[in-house]
């Protein structure tokens, strides 16, 4: 049965081939680690103590559309910094999130915080691409990602320095990140399946991230209240889209967020 998730995989597919035409891996591979290894900002960023916040970067969804038809990225991304985010996502999937390198690379350039490159990561190319668009960190999706394939993933960010957003939806998926050697979870309250959301599932997730790793809120969070229940929860971070792309004053809301 096809889901949102596995035709958007498919498209990434496409999307790293064509990338392999242009520069192969090899290459970018030697290009990536001739950058030297890097010091896991992102991760030191989410670690500090207090809930720290990764603020988004999106124009659409495949639920929602087109979230923010002016989608001045750069105003965004200067609000974000002189607001106080301690890390910054910004979506470089092209076809329903309407994202791109550019938009990351042009962002990585004013942009004094650690960023988050989120994609949908299904070939260690793009690990490499990350690295050399200047990510401190990548997304890897465990609905996407079997065991040993994440495990091969998380080696390799370990060689560049990168740090890793592991992001599950059930037990068995932390379970597996877990095993592979996850540092850094994310509970998506969203099913990429079906693109429904219910807070609850990052909530009841909550225990069965182990002590010794770090917890990430992941999307849904749509008010003031959510994000106060998710600090009750413990949580070392919340990743916020939807909310701080449609206020009108994110800096307000996002410092009014860091205050409950």
């Amino acid at each position: 049965m096809s889901t949102i998730l596995n035709t958007i995989a498919d498209h990434a597919r496409v999307r790293v081939e064509n990338a392999k035409q242009n520069m192969a891996l090899d290459i970018i591979k030697e290009k990536a680690l001739s950058l030297g290894k890097g010091e896991k900002l992102f991760y030191e960023k989410i670690k500090k103590d207090g809930m720290s916040f990764i603020c988004e970067i999106k124009k659409a969804s495949p639920s929602k559309g087109i979230i923010d038809p002016v989608f001045d990225y750069m105003s965004i991304a200067k609000e974000y910094n002189e607001g106080g985010a301690d890390c910054i996502s910004c979506l470089t999937e092209p076809k329903w999130f309407l994202g791109s390198d550019e938009i990351f690379k042009n962002v990585r350039e004013i942009s004094k915080i650690p960023m988050l490159r989120k994609d949908f990561t299904i070939d260690e190319y793009q690990i490499y691409e990350a690295k050399c668009m200047g990510a401190d960190c990548v997304l890897l999706i465990c609905a996407l990602l079997d065991t040993k394939i994440l495990e091969r993933y998380l080696m390799i960010c370990e060689e560049l320095g990168l740090s890793a957003l592991v992001e599950t939806h059930t037990e068995d998926e932390i379970k597996s990140a877990v095993s592979a050697g996850a540092y850094m979870i994310g509970v998506n309250s969203r099913n990429l399946k079906n693109f429904e959301v219910d807070l609850e599932i990052a909530k009841r997730l909550r225990d069965a991230v182990p002590a010794d790793k770090l917890f990430v809120a992941e999307s849904g969070i749509s008010s003031i209240d959510d994000v106060r229940a998710f600090q009750k929860t413990g949580a070392d971070a919340v990743l916020i889209g939807e909310f701080l792309m449609r206020a009108k004053d994110r800096k307000a809301l996002l410092n009014e967020m860091k205050n409950v």
